[in-house]
């Protein structure tokens, strides 16, 4: 077990502290994944957002959160039911981590959990270095958050990938245009006050450099269920043209770099950024589908 972690952790050339700590966190996300698939949780839910797109389709920047979705709405649903399955899994590959469900003060459908452990001790097990080497702090805590969404919006299509390390596994992900589609509703409708966060508008340029479609359908469902339109309110291509539009021209893009900066090893290509390069590459580049 230890040995195909060990080979898990090469693949990162980590040369830095971050970059240790970076390599880290998405071994044990994927741990964490493997745990769940092997509790047949993708029977009746699926992956998106940022750390599936890393994990499955190359987005090259990390994450920090492992974002779920039911196929089909039930408010029945306990995520307590697999966390076993994921403490197992971390344990038989020797990493001595806590996974516990985090309580919710008000009725929400987003149900969630912390994989957590100390940064040295879990980094000492899986490498021959010296853990002062890394240059992290004694105390320092790895946090993996997990959130299920148990009242999912329909329009959204899925697909099965395949992993082979640490063994093989099986993940149901939401296809690329409906992760999209999550994706610009994040960019549109999250509410982070004065903040910006820069990971959305990072990830918006990766799908339009892959020209990958945006699930229109699943989109304007988002954002029906999230308040920000209504059933009666035109959604088409131009219309989605338009908020964009209207997002780009408030944004502080200096807050959304700063926000970017830490899980991106190049960031050259956020020179770039401003109202005038978002606005122009959605004009040219941004293609919607109905499917």
């Amino acid at each position: 077990m230890q040995s195909s972690i060990q080979d898990m952790l090469k693949n990162y050339n980590c040369q830095s502290p971050l970059d240790f700590r970076n390599a880290l966190k998405e071994i044990v996300q994927e741990i964490v994944l493997l745990g769940l698939s092997r509790a047949g949780f993708f029977n009746i839910a699926s992956f998106y957002g940022g750390t599936c797109l890393r994990i499955f389709y190359g987005l090259d920047r990390f994450s920090e959160e492992l974002d779920f979705s039911l196929i089909r709405p039930d408010e029945n649903f306990d995520l307590n039911k697999y966390l076993p399955a994921v403490r197992e899994e971390l344990s038989s590959f020797g990493f001595e981590m806590e996974v516990d469900r985090k309580p919710k003060s008000e009725k929400s459908p987003i149900q969630s959990a912390f994989v957590k452990g100390g940064t040295l001790v879990q980094l000492a097990k899986i490498t021959s270095l010296d853990p002062i080497a890394f240059g992290i702090p004694k105390g320092e805590i790895i946090r993996i958050k997990l959130e299920i969404d148990t009242d999912p919006p329909e329009g959204a299509s899925f697909e099965t990938k395949y992993q082979l390390i640490p063994i093989p596994y099986s993940v149901l992900l939401f296809d690329k245009p409906s992760l999209f589609a999550g994706k610009v509703h994040a960019l549109l409708c999250r509410n982070w006050k004065t903040r910006v966060k820069g990971r959305d508008f990072y990830d918006y340029v990766w799908y339009l450099s892959k020209e990958i479609p945006l699930n229109l359908i699943h989109l304007q469902k988002r954002m029906i269920q999230s308040g920000h339109i209504s059933e009666k309110d035109l959604f088409d291509h131009e219309s989605i043209l338009q908020k964009l539009k209207q997002r780009f021209e408030t944004v502080d893009f200096s807050g959304g770099k700063s926000d970017i900066q830490p899980f991106i090893r190049d960031t050259r290509s956020l020179n770039l950024w401003s109202y005038d390069f978002f606005w122009s590459i959605t004009k040219d580049k941004l293609k919607t589908s109905h499917h």
